[in-house]
């Protein structure tokens, strides 16, 4: 296994930031990278699906769920939506569902935590906005690295020997 983040962090120190260490690893994918697509939504994951449906290859999701834990932002159908459409992961400052599923799905996804409850589908939330949250903004177009010892952020792509 990659241990990607300490040798990005030793090598761009000065140029990254690290998000608080609160997220758990679900995807089988632990390791993945990609330029920040960003969406600010709670307890609704309409936006997510939205996102999830265009092609995302070279980018992760990220997504501002506010913290919350009563609704869960992804399951196992918009992880293998996210898989068909090329996605390298996605970073969720809330909760996913289906983690059974996910657990074997070649995808990289960090959340807070499970719920088992869907997320009403209310159509709110806002794609591309600068999202805040685990001590780090993160802008669209950012790139994020993650991998076991936690998600990095950078304003410009990393160089990096294991790539």
């Amino acid at each position: 296994m990659l241990d990607l983040l300490p040798d990005l962090c030793d090598e761009h120190g000065d140029e990254v930031e690290i998000l608080a260490p609160i997220f758990k690893d679900y995807g089988a994918a632990q390791t993945f990278w990609g330029q920040a697509v960003t969406v600010s939504c709670k307890e609704d994951n309409s936006k997510v699906r939205e996102l999830l449906a265009t092609p995302g290859t070279g980018k992760v999701l990220v997504v501002d769920g506010g913290g919350s834990l009563r609704r869960a932002l992804m399951g196992d159908q918009l992880a293998a939506l996210a898989i068909e459409n090329g996605w390298a992961g996605l970073i969720i400052n809330g909760a996913i569902r289906d983690a059974g599923a996910i657990s074997d799905m070649a995808l990289g996804v960090k959340a807070l935590a499970t719920c088992p409850m869907k997320t009403e589908k209310r159509g709110v939330g806002e794609i591309d906005v600068p999202v805040t949250f685990a001590e780090v903004t993160i802008k669209p177009d950012d790139y994020i690295y993650a991998d076991i010892n936690g998600v990095l952020v950078a304003r410009e792509p990393l160089t990096h020997h294991s790539f």
